[in-house]
């Protein structure tokens, strides 16, 4: 790059990154590919402190490739439980079901191979290959979208069709030839600990002579935010339906949120809760009463959940696959969406009769 910025670009990166880049997180130091693409995966949309418990937990569980294969996808989606965007734990097992048939277990080297996996894009395909293999493959997660909209003054929004294409482009150019998984990490580290969204520490970036953002006093304005939009608000009325002391859960359909995870039932609209849990789960009910509303913000939309308390007649109960009767000191064990385990836990907390487990 024959930019002032560009001039050197790897190479300050990467003295930088020896000196001041994180070198104690639990996935570094390893060229485990099965490791690095966990901690990959786990780190789409996810901040570092709150992976590091959930990493923890799986590889504790299924410390190997084949392990992670050979498991139930319900136990999978259970220690993800809490983590959100729970595609990713179904694309995970399925990646590993993938390498173990198709690779002998071993992840395969090259970047457009690995990039074929089920949930492995270009940019995690990359960093599998740079920080296992050597590869030289640049990255373009959020981080290293900020870090160079910045330093190059890259105007638009960086999730726009162009202006990635343009950063893809850029990175290429940019890419060393030697050292590719420390310049990587070093693109990664500067943005999360120097070149943040808010109240970036500009005089301790190596960039910073000639960074476009900060001579032109644009910091806070590249990169450009999406464009706003108005976040729809949802809907949905759940059961906590309760026979003695368990508490129905049902598996969640693959597709659309908490896909896979287990849940409370949720009540069709305009539903008599009475009539339809009768035909539904062929059962009595003795009372229904509702209880607090619970607010929960995903990615794209606002939902507000209306959670009502239905006691029912024992001795009257349907089984079917997908549906559970959880004892209700056993609900931690359960792989429950996040706002639906805090909405029981509330209620348990509260002494709500449907969950209070005390001996009466």
């Amino acid at each position: 790059m024959n930019t002032p910025a560009g001039q050197g670009f790897a190479a300050r990166l990467i003295r930088w990154h020896k000196r001041h880049g994180r070198h104690d997180l639990p996935w570094q130091n390893t060229r485990d590919p099965y490791r690095v693409w966990l901690s990959e995966i786990m780190l789409q949309q996810t901040q570092v402190a709150t992976v590091v418990p959930y990493y923890h937990r799986f590889l504790e569980r299924f410390p190997t490739m084949a392990a992670l294969a050979a498991a139930p996808v319900e136990e999978v989606m259970a220690l993800w439980s809490g983590l959100g965007y729970y595609a990713r734990a179904r694309n995970l097992h399925a990646c590993a079901q993938a390498v173990m048939r198709v690779h002998g277990g071993s992840f395969p080297r090259d970047p457009d191979v690995i990039a074929g996996l089920p949930g492995i894009g270009r940019s995690t395909a990359n960093s599998i290959a740079t920080f296992c293999f050597g590869a030289s493959a640049p990255i373009m997660d959020g981080n290293v979208k900020r870090v160079l909209c910045r330093a190059f003054g890259i105007e638009g929004f960086p999730g726009s069709g162009a202006v990635e294409k343009r950063l893809w482009s850029l990175a290429e150019d940019l890419m060393p030839r030697r050292d590719g998984g420390t310049y990587n990490q070093a693109q990664m580290d500067l943005g999360a600990t120097v070149c943040t969204r808010a109240k970036p520490r500009c005089e301790a970036c190596p960039l910073a002579a000639d960074c476009v953002a900060r001579a032109s006093g644009r910091t806070d304005e590249l990169p450009e935010r999406k464009p706003r939009a108005t976040i729809p608000q949802r809907e949905a009325t759940l059961l906590v339906l309760r026979h003695g002391q368990r508490v129905l859960l049902e598996t969640r359909p693959p597709a659309g949120i908490w896909g896979g995870l287990l849940s409370l039932p949720e009540l069709p609209a305009k539903a008599d809760p009475s009539e339809w849990v009768a035909q539904r789960f062929a059962c009595q009910v003795i009372a229904v009463s509702p209880a607090p509303t619970l607010d929960h913000s995903f990615s794209h939309f606002r939902l507000r959940i209306s959670p009502l308390l239905v006691e029912v007649k024992p001795g009257h109960l349907a089984t079917e696959p997908g549906l559970a009767w959880w004892p209700v000191d056993k609900l931690q064990d359960a792989g429950l969406p996040a706002p639906v385990r805090r909405l029981l836990e509330a209620l348990q907390a509260s002494g709500s009769k449907p969950l209070d487990s005390r001996k009466r």
